[in-house]
């Protein structure tokens, strides 16, 4: 009997060690329960646009760069329809630009409206500190309206390492770069000690694409869209009914984990820790 060769077999090696950093998002994720802010802004400017839309429709592109946010918007069919019956023709790249031109200020006008911290989220800051790792941030928001959030936070505890927004990288979600800009500048690697957290789709893919965990936060943030006395005054029943629409559509864009909100987060990680242990990979 003759032994297999040895070109027969590829080799492989696994990072075994701790998580090092988490990194988060914000509206939907540490502050602002429901991600009202965006949502409500981007109503308000089509509305001046001449084309109102729903809540719903704010919503669909949750987690880009604002200004992609406002062109996917209009590409809609629904909303696309609604702009050529209001204008005659379908909107181009310098409506857009309108709307964004109006979007900045609008936005930054109504951030600290909704800058209350999600409950759960100083515990859990307080625990990942406790074991060490660093804490990063991204965003959608540009620069004028990330400060205004992150003043909003310091007041109420909460200062990340590092945060990075939509206008500090070439490419905003879901490509890599923010939570990349987040590893460099914390000096973390490999990018599988690493885990996103986003309440929303993109925001997960963000961390995928990047290379890292990603957890999925499902009732805070976007998916849901309500503030948190709305949603504490839902029937379990009817909570449940969310929780059953969101977590397939979480975990089938790849996240690792779902939950309802940061404050459940800490389970997830102790069981990322025992998976890195056994050499598993993101």
């Amino acid at each position: 009997m003759q032994f297999t060769h040895e070109r027969e077999f590829t080799y492989s090696r696994a990072y075994r060690g701790p998580l090092r950093c988490v990194i988060l998002d914000w509206a939907g994720t540490t502050m602002d329960f429901g991600c009202l802010a965006p949502a409500v802004v981007f109503c308000q400017v089509f509305e001046k646009a001449g084309v109102p839309i729903s809540v719903e429709e704010a919503r669909v592109p949750m987690g880009a760069h604002k200004k992609v946010h406002i062109g996917l918007i209009c590409e809609i069919p629904s909303v696309r329809r609604r702009w050529v019956e209001a204008h005659g023709a379908e909107p181009t790249d310098d409506d857009v630009s309108r709307m964004f031109e109006d979007f900045v200020p609008m936005q930054e006008a109504c951030l600290s409206d909704y800058s209350q911290l999600i409950p759960g989220t100083l515990e859990t800051i307080a625990e990942c500190r406790n074991r060490g790792y660093k804490i990063g941030s991204t965003s959608g928001y540009l620069p004028g309206m990330l400060a205004i959030n992150q003043a909003d936070a310091e007041k109420q505890g909460y200062v990340p390492d590092a945060t990075f927004g939509a206008g500090d990288v070439a490419r905003g979600r879901p490509f890599p770069h923010m939570v990349l800009r987040n590893l460099v500048e914390l000096d973390i690697s490999p990018v599988q000690s690493a885990v996103k957290i986003d309440d929303t789709l993109t925001g997960i893919e963000e961390g995928l694409n990047a290379g890292c965990w990603a957890i999925g936060l499902a009732i805070s943030g976007n998916e849901v869209g309500m503030q948190l006395d709305q949603w504490n005054a839902l029937s379990d029943a009817a909570k449940q009914k969310h929780r059953d629409r969101i977590y397939p559509s979480m975990y089938q864009r790849g996240a690792h984990y779902v939950i309802d909100s940061i404050a459940d987060l800490m389970p997830c990680l102790d069981d990322i820790e025992a998976r890195l242990k056994r050499g598993d990979k993101p």
